[in-house]
């Protein structure tokens, strides 16, 4: 069997945090919703069950996590910033996905949601 595609996702990251233009968005803050996508250029991990032939999702959550605590003006800010941490630290990663929602932008409305994603590759 040839793998012909091998991805690690994770959805639904519910983090608190401090993106917006309006200063208010800064200081009060927001729920955000992160869904992450990444294309890997290795799937020995399917052959040897062994974590070291992979990447961790939850070493993926603590950069998410941590880019999220760092405010910022805008969304796709944020998501190529998280990108760039990803890229810088596995080498494994040759594409990503990622997109951040405001899960309750200051724009009215009930139960909106705005969401910027960025796909990019190695």
């Amino acid at each position: 069997m040839e793998i012909k595609e091998y991805c690690i996702e994770i959805r639904d990251i519910h983090l608190y945090a401090h993106h917006g233009v309006m200063p208010q968005e800064r200081e009060v803050g927001a729920w955000f919703t992160v869904d992450i996508k990444m294309t890997m250029n290795d799937s020995s991990c399917a052959e040897s069950d062994s974590i070291e032939n992979t990447v961790s999702y939850a070493d993926i959550y603590d950069i998410i996590r941590n880019e999220m605590k760092e405010p910022s003006k805008l969304l796709e800010h944020v998501c190529k910033r998280i990108s760039d941490t990803i890229y810088s630290q596995f080498t494994k990663v040759q594409e990503i996905e990622v997109t951040l929602c405001k899960d309750t932008p200051p724009m009215g409305g009930d139960r909106l949601k705005a969401c910027v994603t960025i796909k990019s590759r190695r």
